[in-house]
């Protein structure tokens, strides 16, 4: 969850390639969509998200969406799985169904000349999905066989553990694919009430590129959402993140150790966000010169690796890192990020530090639009973050305006070593909890 949600943030805080024009489209229908028009090649990517995902599952049947979203391809209409499948292939179409805490994603491809058929194909999954129980029982079965892999892995039990601390009784508090329990009792009933709940009207947002008009756009979208149902279920309130510093132990056999840090974040419509993302990246962004890197790994080798991301979900906001490291290491590595917390949050960053920050959200990596698929769905991460369509041409001069008077103040509000918690899976040397 944690990483998923940085990933967006990160790529929608890369400029966007200079040569992308975005139209936002209205259906006759009044369903709204932004596009991004490119007939070089004849094909088109759609990627469509409602908004709500497995954090609209009920606390005694989490996992229903989760379920759901990876049976909705599975049969729809007169086809059952197999049927759908090469009715899907033979048209050299492409759709894939996936659910996060916040949303439910479908990306699909089509040929230009395919276009009105896989269109009626995807309406199809997306208004009479089967759920046969032979499909259930087969899907359930890989979802639970993920779920006893997890146990298993010190990166999901820390990411647990971190969410049931951070979230409490909120959604966000446990994992979207359910536990065992849960996922084995779902029912078939479970499965069409999440289907009937996330997907709907009132919680959609859409955007397509690649060989397709905006009056063509507008058509395919009514025939292929206009009918959905007006409204789904409500969505959860926001998060009462939990904030009490510590560590938190938990055995696990092994040499090594796997560590998740974390703290509160700030939203992203919050008007520091840029300032704060040019700080995490001198705290512990991706290159070796940020701080926790220099310090934490080149300096003292206690780690290949360690790095910090702001993630701003739909109903919370946190600032987390993680690494791991040999379980005499751990420690010192802990030891050594509070102090760069307490540094920073008291001191600022240098002017050097802000402006190879700068340069490095400006330029040196900027988001590379490798496709048609990749840029829609960009536009939706940009459409859900309330961005609007002339952001990319926009988005580097808020970097480059911001000063290192404002990081300083940013670091003075944002960065709180009183609440700094970590969670440690592994049984690291002369670390208990606190």
């Amino acid at each position: 969850m944690i990483w998923r949600a940085a990933a967006v943030l990160l790529a929608l805080t890369s400029p966007l390639h200079a040569e992308v024009n975005i139209q936002p489209v209205t259906s006759p229908g009044g369903i709204k969509a932004w596009l991004v028009e490119d007939h070089g090649i004849p094909f088109t990517a759609l990627e469509i998200r409602f908004k709500g995902g497995t954090s609209l599952d009920a606390p005694e049947a989490r996992g229903a969406v989760n379920l759901m979203t990876a049976l909705i391809e599975e049969g729809a209409g007169a086809l059952d799985s197999q049927g759908f499948a090469a009715a899907r292939d033979g048209l050299a179409a492409s759709f894939q169904f996936s659910s996060d805490q916040d949303g439910i994603s479908v990306s699909s491809h089509f040929l230009t000349e395919n276009r009105d058929q896989a269109t009626a194909l995807l309406h199809e999954a997306l208004t009479k999905p089967r759920f046969d129980q032979d499909a259930v029982d087969r899907v359930r079965e890989q979802v639970l066989s993920g779920l006893r892999s997890d146990a298993k892995d010190p990166g999901a039990i820390a990411a647990n553990l971190e969410r049931a601390r951070s979230f409490g009784d909120h959604p966000y508090a446990s994992d979207g694919s359910g536990t065992i329990k849960s996922v084995t009792a779902l029912t078939r009933d479970d499965i069409e009430l999440a289907f009937h709940e996330a997907i709907a009207r009132d919680r959609i947002t859409v955007a397509a590129a690649g060989d397709i008009t905006a009056i063509e756009l507008g058509e395919l979208l009514d025939k292929l959402l206009g009918d959905l149902p007006a409204q789904g279920a409500p969505q959860p309130p926001d998060a009462t993140l939990q904030t009490k510093g510590g560590i938190t132990v938990q055995d696990f056999p092994g040499p090594q150790s796997m560590i998740i840090f974390g703290q509160g974040g700030l939203k992203f419509s919050d008007p520091d966000y840029f300032a704060a993302s040019l700080l995490n990246e001198i705290l512990g962004g991706g290159r070796f010169s940020a701080r926790l890197m220099s310090e934490v790994r080149e300096k003292r080798g206690l780690t290949y690796g360690i790095g910090t991301s702001l993630a701003a979900y739909d109903h919370a906001e946190v600032l987390v890192g993680q690494f791991q490291a040999s379980n005499e290491k751990v420690a010192e590595a802990i030891k050594v990020i509070r102090d760069e917390w307490a540094k920073i949050a008291m001191d600022g960053v240098t002017a050097d530090e802000l402006a190879n920050a700068k340069t490095y959200m400006t330029g040196a990596y900027p988001l590379r639009f490798d496709g048609n698929d990749t840029i829609a769905s960009i536009l939706v991460g940009m459409q859900d973050l309330g961005l609007p369509s002339d952001y990319a041409k926009t988005r580097n001069a808020r970097v480059e305006a911001v000063t290192l008077e404002d990081v300083k103040r940013v670091a003075a509000r944002l960065i709180k070593p009183d609440d700094l918690h970590f969670i440690v899976v592994g049984q690291p040397t002369g670390v208990a909890n606190e």
